[in-house]
């Protein structure tokens, strides 16, 4: 199952992600989950939000570029080698990781977001790990 994934560039400056998490904010807009990925001159914000499409529609009438992506939302069983057991099975249908990050949406053990290089070819090849994937719904 496929979740929206709001990715913004942002410049690396001060307030700038201020200003993009009180837009949604004053629209009503959950944040279930923010990653930031930054270098000397600009960062890249990943979000999952409650409204994928308004937050979309308000970031454009603030100027702020935004992008939707498709990535998986699965929980990872808390057991040693449990993430290395969902990343042997990516990798052996020679699918690339684009990047990872964690979620504190659950308690039943580590709920990450994942983004590779074919997201259909990933969720079939998770499939004999028996996973909870999430759907944008359940993100609310």
């Amino acid at each position: 199952m496929k979740v929206k994934q709001i990715s913004i560039f942002l410049e690396n400056r001060s307030g700038r992600l201020f200003e993009c998490l009180n837009i949604l904010k004053d629209n009503g807009i959950n944040v279930v989950s923010a990653s930031l990925a930054d270098s000397s001159d600009f960062g890249i914000l990943r979000l999952l939000v409650s409204d994928t499409d308004k937050a979309i529609e308000v970031l454009k009438a603030h100027n702020i570029i935004a992008k939707v992506t498709d990535v998986i939302a699965i929980v990872v069983p808390n057991a040693v080698g449990s993430l290395a057991e969902v990343l042997n099975a990516i990798d052996k249908n020679n699918i690339n990781v684009s990047y990872l990050y964690g979620l504190s949406i659950t308690d039943e053990g580590a709920t990450i977001a994942i983004k590779t290089s074919d997201i259909d070819a990933t969720i079939k090849a998770l499939e004999p790990l028996n996973l909870k994937y999430f759907s944008d719904d359940e993100l609310v």
